[in-house]
C-alpha cells in the first residue's frame, strides 16, 4: 500500500503532469507522478533503459532499440533451442541475430533480472497475441480456400 507523501512541484511541472494525464485517461496526477518517479528511478539504476507508450501500455525499452521483452523473448527462445549454451554465448548470438551490440542485449538481461515479473507478463501477452493472430489467419485461410 503506497504511503501518502507531500511533494511540491513547480507550476510548470504540474502543467506538464496534467497534460500527461490527459494523454493517459484514467490516470490521476498522483498516480502519474508516482509512475513517472518509479520509471525515473529505474532508468537511473539501468542506464540505456527508457519507457515508452504502446498498445499494451507503458513498457521498458532499450534507448533507440526494441522493448526489453522482445530481447528477453529472443534469449528465452535461444535457450529453449540450445539449453547448453553459455550465458556469454547467448548474449553474442542474440546480439548478432538482432544487429545489437552485446552490451545492449546485456542491458535488457540486467533489467529483466531486476523486474522479471513485469517482463514475463509482457512476453506472455505477446505470445497470446501471436497465437490469436495465427489462429485467425488459419481460419481465414481455410474459409477462403474452401
Amino acid at each position: 500500500m503506497p504511503t501518502p507523501r507531500s511533494v511540491r512541484f513547480e507550476e510548470s511541472t504540474i502543467e506538464r503532469l496534467s497534460a500527461y494525464c490527459l494523454r493517459h485517461p484514467g490516470l490521476s496526477l498522483s498516480g502519474a507522478a508516482a509512475a513517472l518517479v518509479e520509471e525515473g528511478l529505474r532508468m537511473d539504476l539501468h542506464p540505456g533503459i527508457a519507457f515508452r507508450d504502446g498498445p499494451t501500455g507503458r513498457r521498458a525499452a532499450l534507448v533507440g532499440g526494441p522493448d526489453v521483452w522482445e530481447v528477453i523473448r529472443a534469449v528465452k527462445q535461444l535457450r529453449a533451442q540450445e539449453p547448453e549454451i553459455k550465458a556469454g554465448e547467448a548474449i553474442s548470438v542474440v546480439a548478432d541475430a538482432t544487429g545489437m551490440a552485446g552490451e545492449v542485449v546485456s542491458r535488457a538481461v540486467n533489467y529483466y533480472a531486476a523486474f522479471p515479473e513485469e517482463i514475463e507478463a509482457e512476453v506472455a501477452q505477446a505470445d497470446l497475441a501471436e497465437e490469436q493472430a495465427y489462429r485467425e489467419h488459419t481460419i481465414t485461410k481455410q474459409l477462403l480456400e474452401a
